[in-house]
């Protein structure tokens, strides 16, 4: 990771600040303004060099959903007459701090991509990762040509279609899904109540699904990441806002201690989605950060 980013500076310095730079605490999805170098002003190489850096918090399955994900600028640059001028380059990249110093970090974002990485004492945290897709499907013959988060859809909905009716009624907590995903672009995000029912209180059956949906999630991240995050034998949680029916909106989150997992669909059409990997504790490197300052260079 930081080789990747050492590349980068190397070759555009300007994508660098200092690590206490305001804008580290920063999660922003929608088509705003943004601190960072645009892929657009970088050349082939230096561009290369921020895809090499993105790939390096990811999973091969996530860096490719990030891709396509930059990839439906185009598409719905189309489908909205190029009013508002979106495409794929418009994604920024910036490191904070010096490459392989005792900490710094860096993030990748644009619309519907925020991904931000924080390493301190050569340990790395991450979060907020998040991705969403509009169009969240693309049809040929009634067919998905294009689904980036087709999985975290289907595989949340599995989940409360095989809730007992008892089970369901403690799930659904809301009959109308929210405007958008609860953290939004908080810098700080926190466990969201109603919780939902608890994962102790399922099946075997609905476990193993909520087991497979925070997999799912966690293995957005490289495994050795994963692994650090992965909440067995903590309390789980799994809540459901809005209809049951595909093509409707619709959000479910599932929360553990230092684990917040949200996704939703917000349109009417049911074809915009959202989904996102918080942690209240950890995100933004709270968790390393904190242990790195009351190591023996910091204390008195």
């Amino acid at each position: 990771m930081a080789g990747a980013a050492r590349e980068l500076l190397a070759a555009h310095p300007q994508a660098g600040v200092g690590f206490d730079d305001r804008h580290r605490r920063w999660i922003e999805y929608r088509p705003e303004p943004r601190p960072g170098v645009s892929l657009a002003d970088l050349a082939p190489g230096p561009r290369k060099a921020a895809h090499r850096l993105l790939a390096t918090g990811l999973s091969p399955a996530a860096f490719a959903q990030a891709m396509a994900v930059i990839a439906l600028e185009e598409v719905l640059d189309r489908r909205e007459g190029g009013r508002r001028g979106r495409h794929s380059e418009d994604y920024r990249v910036i490191v904070f701090g010096v490459p392989g110093d005792d900490r710094w970090a860096w993030r990748f974002e644009g619309h519907h991509l925020s991904v931000s990485m924080t390493v301190a004492d050569g340990r790395v945290s991450p979060a907020p990762v998040f991705l969403g897709a509009n169009p969240a499907r693309v049809d040929a013959l009634g067919r998905p040509v294009l689904r980036p988060l087709g999985v975290e859809e289907d595989l949340g909905r599995e989940l409360l279609l095989s809730l007992s009716p008892q089970a369901r009624r403690v799930a659904v907590v809301g009959d109308v899904a929210p405007y958008d995903i609860r953290t939004a672009t908080h810098p700080r995000s926190a466990p969201i109540a109603p919780a939902g029912i608890a994962r102790a209180d399922l099946r075997p059956g609905e476990r193993a699904l909520l087991d497979q949906l925070v997999a799912l999630y966690l293995g957005r991240l490289p495994d050795e990441l994963a692994a650090a995050l992965d909440p067995a034998g903590g309390a789980v949680h799994f809540a459901w806002e809005g209809a049951a029916q595909p093509g409707t909106r619709h959000y479910y989150r599932v929360q553990a201690d230092d684990l917040v997992i949200e996704f939703d669909n917000t349109t009417d059409d049911g074809n915009h989605a959202h989904t996102v990997l918080r942690r209240p504790h950890g995100e933004f490197g709270g968790d390393i950060l904190a242990e790195h300052h009351a190591g023996p260079s910091h204390r008195g």
